[in-house]
């Protein structure tokens, strides 16, 4: 039996900055932001700690101009996507990587109080034609890599 690889990432955090949306040479539109997960938990003395992790998200196509119409820095976001790391060499010639989520998905968990009633109506999936719950549009796109 073949074994199957996955390569799956889900999160559910806050939007740290506003979504950059940008168009590829080739047309393919392009959004870029930052997402922040926490982590809480007792130490040995009983204090509470927490660490926050950022991840960098890339929306592609038609889940990127949603992206960027719809979520803004503090909403939470539940995100689903798939890991990739890209490397380069700068014009001084120090190789850098960074590792990003490519969205796949995306519901938007919360609601700002000017945005009443403007997505209730709403829910733009290519895989669940069923209508999302109160407050949670859910998004799909289709993925393309120029």
């Amino acid at each position: 039996m073949a074994q199957r690889d996955l390569n799956k990432v889900i999160l559910i955090g806050n939007i740290g900055r506003d979504p950059d949306l940008r168009q590829t040479e080739k047309g393919s539109a392009i959004s870029t932001f930052s997402l922040a997960t926490n982590t809480t938990w007792v130490d040995r003395e009983g204090a509470r700690a927490e660490r926050t992790e950022w991840h960098n998200i890339v929306a592609w196509n038609r889940l990127a101009e949603i992206c960027n119409q719809i979520i803004r820095k503090g909403d939470q976001i539940y995100i689903e996507g798939r890991l990739r790391t890209r490397s380069w060499t700068d014009e001084k010639g120090e190789h850098h990587h960074r590792t990003e989520v490519i969205a796949e998905q995306m519901i938007k968990l919360s609601r700002r109080p000017d945005e009443e009633n403007i997505h209730d109506h709403e829910s733009h999936s290519d895989s669940n034609p069923e209508p999302a719950p109160y407050g949670q549009e859910h998004y799909s796109g289709v993925q393309h890599q120029d």
